[in-house]
């Protein structure tokens, strides 16, 4: 089975991304970009960097599954499934071997999603925030924007707050109305950050009550683990951010891609 390799391709509205696995579920190459107006194009550009990134060829895939809000356009899978049940596929497969509830939380750039899982990784339930993008990736861009700091800047710059602050509203074009007044009023870059990863978590408390092993996904949580951190103190238990948290959508669909083809075989 050295030889069988499959493929999970995760076309979503900030980034698409594309696994490869082999048959012990390893990631042998990804790749990660983002979205453009072409999805249907870039998907199939996302899958050839992730091949040389793998270096295998296009043959040695077996099966491909495909996700994400864009992933009707990718016309080169065998397969396409819905976000939640990769996110809860990828998210679990750290703690496959644990007993318990689980509940694994994407914080995707345009919506969030609560997925909950029984102990034997079967979805249960599940809440997306569809009507705006408040608590997201592009809420917090929209922050960065307004502050005039590099995004990839914003979780070092939360961690160096001197205090608390909450602000007043969840929505994106309302929170920068008061990040402008708080400008005015001296309020630091730093605190105002943190005030929003804040809001995020608050955001995602008010979806649905996390319960058992908490484990975030998505770019957000990938690049300003201070959000998992402060979760934590919320919820006063270990809030988990696996290693390449950003492709975990991806490589859940590259696992039920192994599944999908087993089943045929």
């Amino acid at each position: 089975m050295k030889d069988i390799f499959f493929c999970g391709v995760d076309v979503g509205a900030s980034a698409t991304k594309a696994v490869i696995t082999d048959y012990n579920e390893r990631i042998l190459g990804y790749t990660i970009r983002r979205t453009t107006t072409n999805l249907g194009e870039l998907a199939q550009e996302v899958f050839k960097e992730a091949l040389d990134s793998a270096k295998i060829s296009k043959d040695s895939v077996k099966y491909i599954v495909a996700t994400g809000y864009g992933r009707e356009n990718v016309d080169f899978a065998d397969e396409i499934k819905t976000e939640i049940s990769c996110h809860a596929k990828g998210g679990r497969f750290g703690f496959k071997d644990q007993m318990g509830p689980m509940t694994v939380v994407d914080i995707g750039g345009q919506d969030n999603k609560v997925i909950k899982l029984d102990s034997n990784g079967k979805i249960i339930n599940f809440k997306m925030n569809r009507k705006c993008a408040a608590g997201t990736g592009a809420f917090l861009e929209e922050i960065a924007y307004k502050l005039d700091v590099p995004l990839d800047e914003i979780d070092e710059l939360a961690r160096n707050a001197t205090r608390d602050i909450e602000l007043g509203s969840f929505c994106t074009v309302f929170t920068s109305t008061e990040i402008l007044e708080s400008i005015k009023t001296g309020e630091t870059k730093e605190n105002m950050i943190k005030g929003a990863f804040i809001s995020v978590v608050k955001r995602i408390l008010e979806m649905e009550t996390l319960e058992g092993i908490v484990v975030l996904t998505g770019g957000v949580a990938a690049y300003n683990p201070l959000i998992g951190e402060i979760l934590e103190k919320q919820l006063n238990v270990d809030v988990h951010i696996p290693k390449n948290a950003q492709i975990m959508g991806a490589f859940g669909a590259a696992l039920i891609a192994k599944e999908r083809y087993l089943g045929k075989t």
